[in-house]
């Protein structure tokens, strides 16, 4: 089994306040990470931090762009467990995007209409939530996200695993997952003699 990460945010920029005062909701972006320090995150945004009208297919990092612009960007890191063949199948698709990444653009108005439960854009266009759940399809992953889908939406899949709530900035590789990886790694080479495995 592998695991995918989808990363919830809210930076508080002019757009994310306006895109919230429409939804109601907590967060107003949403990425999808392949590794869970989140070196691998991407999704549809800012091209320019300066810019909230200028997007499409980003490749997301903690410490660069938008977020690094934004030091008070509110996140919420969830895990979701794939298979394996899943998960080369999101890393498939995400590759072919960013091979391509010049003819897909981002899709503003698709972004607000979402904000009325409206659906509205072109083929090859995106808003963050549509690309997420876009990839999450394509590799056969079902976890029932509504035809107009919203950052928030993702919540409700019910096979998450919260592992993060705070400033983006501060996130770590979680202390828990290396406490399990360290005592998988402990039982996977530690003899096996009766009475101690």
């Amino acid at each position: 089994m592998k695991e995918i990460y989808i990363v919830l945010t809210h930076t508080g920029t002019l757009l994310s306040r306006i895109i919230k005062s429409f939804t109601k909701d907590e967060f107003s972006h949403v990425s999808i990470a392949l590794d869970i320090e989140l070196k691998e995150m991407y999704s549809f945004g800012r091209l320019n931090p300066y810019n909230p009208f200028w997007g499409g297919f980003v490749h997301e990092s903690i410490h660069k762009g938008t977020f690094k612009r934004f030091k008070k960007t509110k996140a919420k890191v969830y895990a979701l467990r794939i298979t394996e063949e899943q998960y080369q199948k999101v890393k498939e698709n995400i590759e072919k995007i960013k091979m391509e990444k010049d003819k897909y653009k981002f899709n503003i108005f698709g972004l607000f209409a979402a904000g009325f439960h409206k659906k509205m854009g072109k083929e090859y266009s995106f808003y963050c939530a549509e690309f997420v759940k876009y990839v999450m399809e394509k590799a056969d992953i079902k976890v029932g996200l509504p035809t107009v889908v919203k950052p928030e939406d993702f919540k409700q899949i019910e096979e998450l695993q919260e592992i993060y709530t705070g400033f983006l900035r501060k996130y770590q590789y979680p202390k828990v997952k290396l406490v399990e990886v360290l005592k998988n790694n402990l039982l996977k080479y530690a003899p096996k003699k009766e009475g101690i495995i």
